[in-house]
């Protein structure tokens, strides 16, 4: 499939559907690029479409970022929630444009986030939870200053998640990963959330639970 001249480079594999496909959509990691993630596309269920972002930020000598970070800072205070801010709201212009451009089922989106990505699609999905159906979060957090004032009122019902997190994680402490599922039962999110003896990264394992998870949504 072409790609199309939308607000953020991406990458796109086309679905197995003519029209009213469902829709996956890839936010890449600190540091890393749409091609990251876009590798495994293939190995993902063919009905939906795939669509790999490219985050807005260019990083020396090479890579992306949604938001800059502040390795020096203690947490809360490292990463920059006013450029996460601006990219969630990217992102939803993105996804406004694909529907328009790609032949997408609008209620069907899926977010797909590794690390930076993740914590930016859980920023996403609990800002505007009307817009997105599930969530694949993987060795990331809920970061609360990203997410639009006023979300614990809205109706998450229809939003399911899964949060994975490697147990040997030396980038993303597995400790912060564990207090997601509590917040997100806090919200009534259905929520499955797993460990795996892992460090940063997702192991085999890791990828076929999310692919079994992926295949039981519906």
């Amino acid at each position: 499939m072409t790609t199309k001249d939308l607000s953020l480079t991406h990458l796109v594999r086309p679905s197995s559907l003519p029209d009213n496909a469902p829709l996956i959509l890839m936010l890449h990691g600190y540091g890393s690029n749409e091609n990251d993630l876009f590798s495994f596309a293939n190995e993902l269920p063919e009905e939906y479409i795939v669509i790999s972002l490219k985050a807005p930020h260019a990083m020396q000598p090479s890579g992306n970022a949604w938001y800059a970070i502040n390795f020096d800072a203690q947490k809360g205070k490292f990463s920059d929630i006013e450029q996460a801010v601006l990219s969630r709201k990217l992102v939803k212009t993105f996804l406004e444009e694909a529907i328009e451009a790609y032949p997408i089922d609008k209620s069907k989106v899926s977010l797909l986030g590794f690390s930076q990505g993740t914590i930016l699609s859980f920023a996403l999905a609990l800002s505007y939870p009307e817009v997105f159906k599930n969530v694949i979060g993987l060795s990331g957090y809920v970061d609360i200053n990203m997410i639009e004032a006023g979300y614990e009122s809205k109706d998450f019902s229809h939003l399911k998640v899964y949060n994975s997190h490697g147990s040997e994680d030396q980038v993303i402490p597995v400790d912060w990963a564990r207090q997601n599922k509590p917040l997100l039962d806090k919200l009534n999110i259905d929520t499955i959330y797993e460990e795996y003896p892992e460090g940063h990264g997702i192991n085999p394992q890791n990828f076929q639970s999310l692919k079994n998870w992926l295949k039981a949504q519906h």
